[in-house]
């Protein structure tokens, strides 16, 4: 039996050396990447704070164009159209 876990091991060792390889390899942007990667429950968390920024903004700009007197039509046009591509980034991002 510990002749069996003894491979298995030593394959998750070399899984992770490879991992960090590829990580070092990677260009890094202003944000260096994360040494690990977050819980489910964590990024869960994360991306429904991010959601909540959304709708915040969505809010902010339609008081802000309904206080200048734009056209209903317009202003729905750009609220919807601003979620969409802000929650198209949220969600697609792998870092959260």
């Amino acid at each position: 039996m510990t002749e069996e876990a003894a491979p298995e091991t030593t394959e998750r060792a070399d899984r992770r050396d490879a991992r960090e390889a590829r990580r070092e390899q990677q260009p890094q942007g202003m944000v260096p990447g994360r040494q690990r990667r977050r819980t489910k429950v964590e990024r869960g968390l994360m991306r429904l704070i991010a959601t909540g920024g959304i709708v915040g903004i969505a809010v902010a700009l339609g008081a802000v164009l309904v206080g200048q007197d734009v056209a209903g039509w317009i202003v729905g046009l750009v609220i919807g159209l601003t979620s969409v591509i802000l929650a198209a980034l949220l969600w697609s991002s792998r870092q959260l």
